[in-house]
């Protein structure tokens, strides 16, 4: 059996080729996609990620504004923020990074968000349609691993997907998106998080198996069945002295130890990360389209 290499690179240039020719045909209407990106502190990891939103925006003809504020900024401060950015009429899409110094409520701050603004998907107008089966914004790496599926025509329907991860960012929105009855759903989907009990004897009989741990190599081959999927999530550093960083990254499946047991597999690097930031695009022009 070969084993299918899941290459979110690919997905993601087919993805922003689309939406830069969406974005053409809306500038030929006077009309350009606004994103703007709420920065609070100086977390390294944050703003290499919001550096790259913004290359990938101006790449695809978005206009995008990042609004940088130091970590003492009041909760108070930062809610008049994104009052000011909710009532502009050039960004369509708010986006606010996180996390958020302690002091600031995260929950309150993205409630404050016009749902229609939320391109993060992460509001509770936009998640409570999503349990309904509603069109709204989904969070985008949630999105960007159905992208994937869709691309490379993996059904999901009647399959017995499991995911590791219960979190409001991935988790849960993918067991929201999944069983749904639609056209990319109807499929029978297990969570599984720290509290689960007998996690190899759960994990052996998904078809499609989704992890989003946070823990290095957690998956090992006898934790799957032959011909799976295999879609991680996960997105660790790790020491490896034999490289000129002195680390590298790695997922949280073993994917050396079983990608010759399964039938297909997202790399890490290279699988679900692209697709993150190529999703916030989409829902950015989404977003734009909805005005018209």
């Amino acid at each position: 059996m070969k084993t299918k290499i899941l290459s979110g690179r690919e997905v993601s240039k087919f993805y922003k080729n689309k939406i830069r020719e969406n974005i053409l045909d809306l500038k030929k209407k006077g009309i350009i996609p606004g994103l703007a990106v709420v920065l609070v502190g100086d977390d390294p990891a944050s703003k290499i990620y919001v550096n790259s939103k913004s290359r990938t925006c101006s790449k695809l003809g978005i206009f995008s504004k990042t609004l940088p504020y130091p970590n003492k900024i009041t909760q108070v401060e930062l809610i008049t923020v994104i009052e000011k950015l909710n009532k502009d009429k050039q960004i369509n899409g708010i986006l606010v990074q996180m996390p958020l110094p302690l002091h600031i409520d995260e929950f309150e701050i993205i409630n404050r968000i016009l749902p229609e603004k939320d391109v993060d998907g992460f509001h509770p107008e936009n998640l409570g349609k999503l349990v309904i089966g509603k069109e709204s914004f989904v969070s985008c790496t949630p999105a960007g691993i159905l992208a994937i599926l869709k691309y490379y025509n993996i059904s999901v329907e009647g399959k017995h997907v499991v995911i590791i991860g219960r979190s409001n960012i991935v988790g849960k929105p993918l067991l929201n998106l999944l069983y749904q009855k639609n056209d990319f759903g109807n499929a029978t989907v297990t969570i599984c998080h720290s509290k689960t009990k007998n996690l190899s004897k759960i994990t052996s009989q998904a078809d499609i198996l989704i992890v989003a741990a946070g823990n290095p190599n957690m998956i090992t081959v006898d934790m799957i069945k032959e011909g799976s999927v295999i879609i991680d999530v996960g997105i660790n550093r790790i020491k490896d002295k034999s490289t000129k960083k002195g680390y590298r990254i790695v997922g949280d499946v073993d994917f050396e130890g079983v990608k010759n047991k399964v039938s297909a597999i997202t790399p890490v690097p290279g699988g679900v990360g692209p697709m993150t930031i190529t999703m916030l695009m989409q829902n950015t022009l989404e977003a734009t389209l909805r005005t018209i």
